[in-house]
């Protein structure tokens, strides 16, 4: 598996923080609130098939497992510690989360095998090339009709908020942070196939807008 530093940015960009990630985004990112949101906004039932795209330490898979009954959630991401540390806390629960290590842009999955596809402040890990290549991958993977929720940092809502961004930006790089100054994803979304594309929430946290979109694959 090729882990190009273009291609491959490890949760908080060096992995030497790894660790510390899941205390820095529950203290800065207004986390189980913005997750909470994603999750409602995705609709999840019973007995779905749910892939988790950049599964990052598994809050989110594992928020959702807890949350829906009966749900059937994978999680990817290709940083092999993050995923150590998400099954660790996926077994510790007894929840039996399954995470998977492998690029979100060559995913070893199926075509039309997920009823969601859900992601949470991953995409801007990106380049704009991967971007693309991963909500294709995202579209290939989802069944007809399956709907893709993604939660990432956005066009900033003020003045404020743009200059929060700059901390992320210094942390995780101003080449694939840019776009999400832009906006780029809802175009991103429509261009690999995406229908009913809408930004449906914007949220104000301690280091920037966190924004909430969502697309549908057609039957």
């Amino acid at each position: 598996m090729n882990r190009n530093s273009k291609e491959f940015i490890p949760a908080l960009r060096f992995s030497w923080l790894t660790a510390l990630y899941d205390p820095i985004v529950a203290l800065t990112c207004r986390e189980r609130f913005f997750k909470s949101r994603l999750i409602e906004q995705a609709g999840l039932v019973a007995n779905q098939q749910v892939l988790d795209l950049g599964s990052g330490s598994g809050t989110l898979a594992i928020q959702i497992k807890k949350k829906v009954n009966g749900s059937l959630v994978t999680g990817i991401d290709a940083d092999e510690n993050i995923i150590s540390i998400a099954q660790k806390k996926s077994s510790s629960l007894g929840l039996g989360v399954n995470f998977v290590e492998g690029l979100s842009f060559d995913l070893p999955f199926d075509g039309n095998q997920f009823e969601r596809c859900v992601s949470s402040l991953f995409f801007h890990h990106l380049n704009l090339k991967n971007k693309e290549l991963t909500l294709q991958e995202a579209y290939r993977v989802l069944t007809p009709n399956g709907e893709i929720h993604i939660a990432d940092w956005g066009k900033p809502t003020n003045i404020i908020m743009r200059c929060l961004f700059y901390i992320v930006q210094v942390l995780d790089g101003f080449e694939t942070t840019s776009d999400s100054v832009n906006g780029v994803l809802p175009e991103l979304m429509k261009k690999v196939g995406f229908v009913n594309v809408s930004v449906n929430e914007t949220i104000s946290t301690p280091l920037g807008t966190i924004t909430l979109y969502s697309g549908k694959k057609l039957a």
